[in-house]
């Protein structure tokens, strides 16, 4: 009987990518491309009004903190491609 892999637990690696547009995006974008990706979203999201505008709050927040991600994760990426200063000790 074949052994099913716990829930919850991580996927078996595949060596295909799970967010191909997302990496690719992340690979190419930069903090502006970033910013320009959410401003649209975050605008519309102000215009709400009414019993929406309550929820848009939310949506507006999980935006921010998505983008906030988004941009440490630029970040990170320009640490590592970037090369060692002279001096520098490798972690």
């Amino acid at each position: 009987m074949p052994s099913v892999p716990p829930k919850g637990g991580p996927p078996p690696p595949t060596g295909q990518s799970n967010y191909p547009a997302l990496e690719a995006f992340i690979e190419r974008a930069s903090k502006e491309d970033v910013a320009a990706l959410f401003s649209g979203l975050k605008q519309s999201l102000d215009e709400l009004k009414g019993p929406r505008a309550e929820q848009a709050k939310k949506v507006r927040l999980a935006l921010e903190r998505t983008e906030e991600l988004l941009v440490r994760l630029l970040d990170v990426r320009e640490n590592l491609v970037q090369p060692p200063k002279p001096g520098s000790k490798k972690h």
